[in-house]
């Protein structure tokens, strides 16, 4: 019998011996592997903690103590440990688990996260509150290198450090690797800084030099500092961490699971700021894995033996991609930029072939952003390629870089909408609402793989004012002209000549708005259907237009009702005098969960049928 089945809490770690747990490290891994072979899923990351996972577990009170996972992507191995064995073959399925931290979803997720960064913040926060109820339990924050760089992390050290509260940091720098010897002295030092008579020492020095004159005592401890930073300068990136009001240890084997429990157990007995430096490597145990892990950050389903991707059909992110590529090679202007997510968001040809142009600024969308509109001002035509849910993040300077200085940044926004099996950490279904509120900007959303081509060609040869274009996740309908024309900003097209109803549908929204058709000709309506593929500026010559045939209008977006392209539609109509009737279709007011778009589609009335009910209710 599996160790891992008899798992029901962390608290069964305890019994367990090292060997068991080597043991159990080994069934953890090929449970994700071969589970996320049928469900998706973030693997890499989650197979490169999978030791640091069960040290931390094991030499930890998780009843007590809170662990903090940063974005969340690498808690499989923790959902495995926590009660969720029977359950994780849902993992990202509808009704099933979350591929990421969830509260609702247990106890040992203790802060709800998808987004990187956040999880020092919440660490100054729990530290907060338990100081000033009086309560007595360790804060551990696991954070990756990546997540390091943004600046909200960067504000939660320096705040930390100055509040010196009892906090522990574990970096987990799975961006290098450790050699024989570095790893054998950086052992050494590690168990030195971490034993009780070294900190003992450490601590009666510091009272001891204290006892001097204020000139001799600050030049004695400024010596001993530059002493102790000096030593293990030598051998970890320590200086800038200690100057920060952290302790400093490491670097770690992040594989090597008695090394990681000592050190644990020694550190939680540490008082004040303390910062972890363990070295892992992504993908570990999965060869496929390890030699692609940018492809195995976040995958679909995929064949356990050879780690070959199961579908390889074209998805919007490719036809972006693709064209970006062909239009930068025409046009030396062309510049693009992403924030840690190249290959997400199609710009691996670009980055390979057009290099000396590509810039991926790592996970820092507020700096892409300013970036990309100082380099505007210069005449450069930057592309700002970054997924609707993490571009929430540079909403002041989409507005205050970007917008207000009426500078021409594209921003190709990709995940619009829904995006399935992250769920609502993901999710993109406000990017209409935050967008069409801004002066100077300009929204687009293309309904299929040529108007994408050409909604890009449009911004790049406009390049007068910022420009959006937001398109889905998923496969998108075959390519059929990758050189098409531009197309006039602000005009729609119809699709489909009818009477007295008009559908505008936006976006992905318009091949469900074309079967929802098929479903209300058998019905005996005939409604007008529309391309709405401009959100702002909206097409007004079209709606007067229809003010004047028709008596119901009505919109179909992938995003929120709340503040869409349907309240934009009804603003126009509120100021005439005309008796059209506006019915707005989209997202509900409420986070949607994860699972297939399809299935979301489904609950959520989006799809061609869901659409058709609606249409005839309102009518």
């Amino acid at each position: 019998m599996l160790i891992l089945s008899k798992i029901k809490g962390p608290k069964d770690l305890q019994d367990l011996t090292l060997e068991q747990l080597q043991v159990l490290a080994r069934e953890i891994r090929e449970k994700i592997i071969n589970t996320c072979a049928q469900t998706g899923g973030h693997v890499a990351p989650s197979l490169g903690v999978v030791e640091l996972t069960i040290a931390l577990y094991k030499a930890f009170d998780v009843d007590v103590d809170k662990i903090i996972w940063d974005v969340g992507h690498q808690t499989y191995a923790q959902k495995l440990i926590t009660g969720r064995y029977l359950k994780f073959h849902t993992i990202r399925t509808y009704k099933g688990i979350s591929g990421f931290p969830k509260r609702k979803e247990s106890k040992y997720d203790v802060f709800d996260t998808g987004h990187s960064s956040t999880s020092l913040s919440a660490a100054t926060g729990f530290a907060l509150a338990r100081d000033l109820k009086g309560d007595k339990f360790n804060i551990i924050s696991v954070i990756g290198d990546g997540s390091l760089s943004a600046g909200i992390a960067f504000e939660a050290l320096n705040h930390l450090g100055h509040l010196k509260k009892d906090v522990i940091v574990v970096l987990n720098d799975n961006e290098r690797s450790i050699g024989d010897t570095v790893g054998a002295l950086s052992q050494y030092l590690t168990r030195i800084i971490t034993t009780r008579t070294y900190n003992r020492f450490r601590d009666d020095l510091w009272k001891f030099l204290g006892k001097f004159p204020p000139y001799t005592r600050d030049r004695s401890r400024n010596l001993a500092k530059l002493f102790q930073e000096g030593l293990k300068g030598l051998y970890a990136p320590a200086v800038i961490f200690e100057e920060l009001g952290f302790r400093y240890i490491g670097p770690l084997n992040g594989h090597k699971l008695s090394e990681l429990i000592d050190t644990f157990q020694r550190v939680k007995e540490m008082k004040g700021p303390r910062f972890i430096h363990v070295v892992t490597k992504k993908g570990k145990g999965f060869e496929a894995a390890e030699k692609h892990p940018e492809a195995f950050h976040g995958i679909g389903p995929y064949c356990p033996e050879t780690g070959e991707v199961k579908s390889k059909a074209q998805s919007w992110t490719s036809v972006f991609g693709d064209a970006i590529v062909r239009l930068a090679k025409k046009n030396k202007k062309i510049i693009a930029i992403t924030a840690g997510m190249c290959l997400g968001t199609g710009l691996k040809k670009f980055r390979e072939e057009i290099p000396e142009r590509f810039f991926d600024v790592g996970i820092t969308e507020q700096h892409a952003v300013t970036m990309a509109a100082a380099l505007a001002i210069q005449d450069y035509v930057p592309v700002c390629a970054i997924y609707s849910t993490f571009l929430q993040r540079a909403y002041d300077q989409i507005i205050h870089d970007v917008c207000l200085q009426d500078v021409p940044v594209i921003f190709a926004v990709d995940r619009a909408g829904l995006v399935g099996q992250d769920g609502p950490t993901h999710h993109g279904p406000f990017d209409i609402s935050f967008f069409r509120c801004i002066p100077n900007i300009i929204v687009g959303a293309p309904k299929d793989g040529d108007e994408l081509i050409a909604m890009l060609k449009t911004a790049v040869s406009e390049h007068k004012h910022p420009f959006v274009i937001r398109y889905p996740r998923g496969t998108c309908p075959p390519v059929k002209n990758n050189n098409p024309d531009t197309i006039p900003i602000g005009k729609w097209e119809i699709l489909e000549q009818g009477r007295d109803i008009a559908v505008i549908a936006v976006g992905s929204m318009v091949k469900q708005a074309l079967s929802a058709l098929v479903i209300l000709k058998r019905k005996g309506l005939n409604p007008t259907i529309i391309n709405g593929r401009f959100i702002k500026p909206l097409d007004t010559d079209m709606l007067q237009e229809l003010s004047r045939g028709v008596h119901t209008v009505i919109t179909v977006e992938e995003n929120t009702r709340r503040g869409g392209f349907g309240s934009a539609v009804m603003e126009y109509f509120s100021e005439k005098d005309g008796p059209v009737k506006v019915h707005c279709i989209g997202l509900p007011d409420t986070f949607i969960e994860h699972g297939s778009i399809d299935i979301l589609l489904e609950i959520t009335g989006l799809n061609g049928a869901g659409i058709a009910d609606k249409i005839l209710s309102f009518i």
